[in-house]
């Protein structure tokens, strides 16, 4: 037995040989690992460190550009325009506030009450202080009243125009007739009976007259039992005609009328 496993080909370390194979695979793909690590490290480097010579060569650019003469005189250049433009300024701002100096004086001296008043007003000056005139006696007008600012002729034609205005406008609203408040009003004339003649009755009432009536169209309406009534329209005006005059002139004519009744009132 022995001897047959003798002349048997069999590989009895092909475990240890495997294991070897393993670790120098294992070694040599770490090392090529490595050194793909390294390269790609130095790379980076690389570029770093040529990314900080172009920033350096740039602001040694910008600083030489800044050194340029030209720049330098286009600088000061503006910078002398703009001294130039804020001498300009403060001076316009002077000029106002010597302006609203002057002003405030002509107000003071508009605003001063007549020369009777014992006491002297505050007058302001130029200079912004107030300065206050002490005198025993009346107080003497100062020479700029003298000086009419607005102009008295102006004053005049103004007061002229206004009045005229005033004038034409109460001559304008005289002419203008007055609103004069009328009513259409709606009569019921009734007769005695059937054989009262209508058209007579119609003649009285329309005999009626007085200032501010006008009379209108009229008809005869069927009462009942053969009975017709006047029915009769007329206008008045309300400060000068009423119902009650209406009423009181027209049963005057106690042979035709029995009585009378507003139908209808109206205002125009």
């Amino acid at each position: 037995m022995i001897d047959f496993l003798a002349k048997e080909k069999i590989w009895f370390d092909k475990p240890r040989y495997d294991e070897a194979e393993r670790r120098f695979y294992e070694r040599h793909i770490n090392v090529r690992y490595v050194c793909v690590f390294q390269d790609v490290g130095a790379n980076a480097i690389l570029q770093d460190i040529a990314r900080a010579r172009e920033n350096i060569q740039k602001s040694l650019a910008g600083n030489a550009a800044s050194n340029n003469p030209a720049d330098q005189g286009e600088l000061i250049s503006r910078i002398k325009s703009l001294e130039l433009e804020n001498r300009s300024l403060h001076k316009v701002v002077d000029d106002l506030r010597a302006a609203l100096s002057r002003l405030e004086c002509r107000v003071a001296v508009l605003e001063k009450p007549p020369a009777s008043v014992t006491a002297a007003p505050l007058r302001t000056c130029t200079n912004g202080s107030a300065v206050q005139q002490k005198n025993s006696g009346p107080v003497k007008e100062d020479d700029d009243d003298d000086i009419d600012l607005f102009g008295s002729d102006e004053d005049e034609e103004a007061d002229k125009l206004k009045e005229q205005r005033l004038k034409e406008y109460a001559e304008k609203k005289a002419k203008k007739p007055a609103l004069i408040a009328k009513s259409s009003i709606l009569l019921d004339v009734k007769p005695w009976d059937d054989e009262t003649d209508m058209a007579k009755l119609e003649e009285c009432v329309r005999s009626v007259q007085a200032d501010g009536l006008l009379w209108g169209a009229s008809k005869l309406v069927p009462v009942g039992y053969g009975i017709k009534k006047l029915q009769i329209s007329c206008v008045v005006e309300d400060d000068k005609v009423g119902t009650d005059l209406l009423e009181e002139e027209i049963t005057k004519f106690e042979d035709f009328v029995q009585s009378v009744d507003v139908a209808a009132f109206n205002k125009i």
